[in-house]
């Protein structure tokens, strides 16, 4: 993606239920509140600057399938309106299974989204009801069908593993279930345990909680087993058929800007990071005040976003360029021990994670890296 494109992230917050270890911005039992939501979503669409070209849209959740597809028309067609949207700009949709009925396929489709990603998370009946998912694995088989007769250009599988009733057999069989329905893009997850979840909470009382060889284990299974069948590794958590890598997780990876709407949403522009109120009263009440619902933000710059840059970039499995961080990293002594492990590769031009499962060792590293001094310091 083109650097002077934008991308824009838009957050609805609404569930049926809220899953054990979600710890998103989202609310149940309040689809009383959608109208006024939306209403409130275009007015802080207004509220943004004028700052370029969008060329991805990302509209997450939440369940964002539970809403009418008419009210995500209104927001495509606002966003439109506001900034323009690139010529073949990707606009993607979150979705559960259990929404996914053809008609509904078809009104997101008129609604402007061309791809769609499936929070699946297993297929496995056993682990979907540990996960706290509504639907089946039978529900699972059938939507990418559906969203393919709908006419989506693009059609992903999202995957959680590690639940602590999932065997590796289990596994294995939810991923190639996976690939047997043909999808263009398949994300897996670590199960991860939050605080202030209800997983977060059972794990502290004692529960079990995902174990972390298993995890290391099972995430190697489902990498050979994926790039056996034509998937290609672009980031460390994502498979794709070629042409289908995520545009606007590519953008954010690239520390491109992107535009935030709704609850809890975090965007980066111009070099400064700003999130949203997570409350949905309280975003309700600042938009309709003709107030930015905005609970902070910070300018990210010099060395920090050198470091940043080097942060995102290295979850990509092409690596990030090195930069003034390339130096610092080879020469500090924990990126020297991950070079010598074989885990990080550093040269003139490029870092690259060598091992996705040291990713976030690298990142930490990366993050930890002192400031180079100046030029005159170093002269004296």
């Amino acid at each position: 993606m083109s650097r002077r494109l934008l991308a824009a992230y838009v957050h609805i917050p609404f569930c049926g239920r809220v899953c054990p270890y979600c710890d998103f911005a989202v609310v149940a039992g309040r689809d009383d509140l959608t109208g006024r939501y939306f209403s409130a979503l275009l007015a802080e669409i207004e509220m943004e600057p004028r700052a370029g070209t969008i060329g991805s849209v990302f509209v997450g959740g939440g369940t964002p399938s539970r809403v009418e597809p008419n009210l995500l028309g209104g927001l495509i067609a606002r966003l439109a309106d506001r900034f323009g949207l690139s010529d073949g700009a990707e606009a993607s949709l979150e979705a559960n299974p259990e929404d996914w009925t053809p008609e509904r396929a078809d009104g997101f489709v008129a609604a402007g989204f061309n791809r769609v990603s499936f929070g699946v998370q297993s297929f496995d009946d056993v682990v979907l009801a540990e996960l706290g998912r509504v639907h089946t694995a039978a529900d699972a088989r059938r939507v990418v069908d559906r969203a393919r007769a709908a006419g989506f250009d693009s059609v992903s599988v999202d995957l959680i593993f590690g639940t602590p009733s999932e065997s590796e057999d289990s596994w294995v069989a939810t991923v190639r279930s996976a690939i047997d329905l043909e999808p263009d893009h398949v994300s897996t997850y670590a199960l991860t345990v939050e605080r202030g979840t209800e997983l977060g909470r059972a794990v502290a009382a004692g529960g079990a909680g995902p174990d972390p060889d298993d995890q290391a284990e099972k995430y190697e299974r489902a990498r050979t087993i994926l790039t056996r069948a034509g998937f290609e590794h672009y980031e460390v958590s994502n498979y794709a058929r070629a042409g289908h890598e995520v545009q606007y997780n590519l953008n954010t990876w690239a520390q491109g800007d992107y535009l935030a709407f709704g609850l809890g949403a975090h965007g980066h522009c111009a070099g400064v990071r700003r999130r949203n109120v997570r409350r949905l009263e309280a975003y309700l009440e600042m938009v309709e005040d003709g107030e930015r619902p905005e609970a902070g933000a910070e300018e990210v710059t010099g060395w920090d976003a050198e470091l940043e840059r080097v942060f995102l970039g290295v979850r990509l499995r092409a690596g990030v360029a090195a930069g003034a961080v390339g130096p610092a990293l080879a020469g500090d002594p924990d990126g020297q021990a991950l070079i010598m492990a074989g885990k990080l590769e550093v040269t003139d031009d490029r870092i690259i994670a060598r091992d996705p499962l040291f990713t976030d060792a690298v990142a930490r590293v990366v993050l930890g890296l002192p400031a180079p001094e100046p030029p005159e310091e170093r002269d004296a």
